[in-house]
């Protein structure tokens, strides 16, 4: 029996002192180079048949980064669309999308111009139309590499307009698309924000807040095109008050963790917000210039994922369109302690509703072990 307990004893001192330990008794990681290493092996995918893919594909004469990552191909593809334009979803989905891939076949694409997919040639290629042409075309190679003819589509913000237009046009890609911070009218989501930034302004008394948002009224009324520059002076007030990030100033904590991504190179790092405001100086001008009309009618199920205090896109203007909307299924769930960033607010009830309630509208599961996902690499 003592020997027993000794032994006992011993395994357990042995696996609390690891060989790795510092002797020295340094703290690390030190720089982001060990920080990755310690990520990367936290999330390696070990599973025999399991898939971890990063690489540069070929979309529409572009190269784009795409992930896929997933423990077993059988599990149903659900592709991610970033917001933005030009807010990458990849590098911090080490954080968000932890135990997604044993679930899904989870793909991620840094966009056209975005990201990994940064490339000053490419600027000038920066339309909606483009990107709409590209968000097909990916769509294509994810389903051509992957075997399965429909997937799910999730749209983050800015993705959530192309996610929602891919459900209207070619419902039959899609098991189910769901949206996240759905923007439907961008500029009445403009003006209800410029009015919530204001409310919060009085009544706290802060001045300067008053003074620079009275300097840009009146905000994105009528067809006046609304300038980069009041749209971020909008941000400014709407992300200090808390609508962008709950009980937050900003949304700076997501954006560090971008640092610590394995998916990305230093430069890869350096080159994200140089990408992000080109193509917000692309992109949103096309997207502030008229009101958008969202469908009213959808022929696959839909998701809403939409935080409680989200300002920045608004919340209340998306779940009243969703009121209204006609779909085979749809189901809206609040994160009641998010804003915009509720995939990183709440990461876990936004898993949860993904798996409790969407992946079940995969049907098509018989047979999937003999797709052929090409493994990982």
């Amino acid at each position: 029996m003592l020997r027993s307990s000794l032994s006992s004893v011993l395994l357990v001192l042995s696996l609390l002192v690891s060989p790795v330990a510092q002797a020295d008794g340094e703290v690390k990681p030190s720089n982001r180079s060990e920080a990755i290493k310690i990520i990367a092996g936290l999330r390696q995918i070990v599973t025999p048949q399991g898939i971890e893919r990063l690489e540069p594909v070929d979309i529409n004469g572009a190269k784009q980064w795409i992930s896929i990552r997933s423990r077993n191909p059988a599990n149903p593809v659900i592709l991610v669309v970033h917001g933005g334009p030009g807010w990458v979803a990849m590098p911090t989905s080490w954080y968000f999308a932890q135990g997604w891939d044993e679930y899904f076949t989870v793909v991620q694409w840094d966009q056209r111009g975005a990201g990994k997919s940064y490339d000053p040639a490419l600027i000038d290629t920066l339309t909606v139309g483009q990107m709409q042409r590209d968000i097909d075309a990916v769509i294509a190679w994810v389903r051509a590499e992957t075997q399965q003819d429909k997937i799910f589509l999730l749209g983050h913000s800015w993705g959530s307009l192309l996610g929602l237009d891919v459900a209207r046009r070619h419902p039959e890609w899609l098991h189910a698309y769901v949206g996240a911070g759905q923007v439907v009218d961008m500029r009445e989501s403009e003006r209800r924000g410029w009015a919530w930034a204001m409310q919060k302004a009085e009544e706290r008394g802060n001045g300067e807040a008053v003074k620079e948002l009275q300097s840009i009224a009146p905000y994105a009324v009528g067809e006046a095109v609304v300038p980069i520059s009041d749209l971020f002076l909008q941000r400014k007030w709407v992300n200090a008050f808390g609508g962008a990030a709950y009980n937050r100033p900003d949304a700076s904590f997501e954006a560090a963790a971008i640092a610590l991504s394995p998916d990305y190179t230093d430069a890869n790092v350096s080159n994200v917000w140089k990408a992000q405001d080109i193509s917000v100086e692309r992109l949103m001008p096309a997207l502030l210039k008229n009101s958008m009309s969202p469908p009213t009618e959808l022929s696959v199920p839909v998701f809403l994922l939409l935080g409680r205090h989200d300002i920045n896109v608004s919340a209340e203007l998306a779940a009243e369109w969703f009121a209204r909307l006609e779909a085979p299924k749809k189901h809206l769930v609040w994160l009641e302690h998010s804003a915009h960033e509720m995939l990183v607010e709440e990461p876990g009830k936004a898993f949860v509703t993904l798996v409790n309630e969407v992946l079940p509208l995969a049907k098509d599961g018989a047979g999937a072990e003999q797709r052929g996902v090409k493994p990982s690499r």
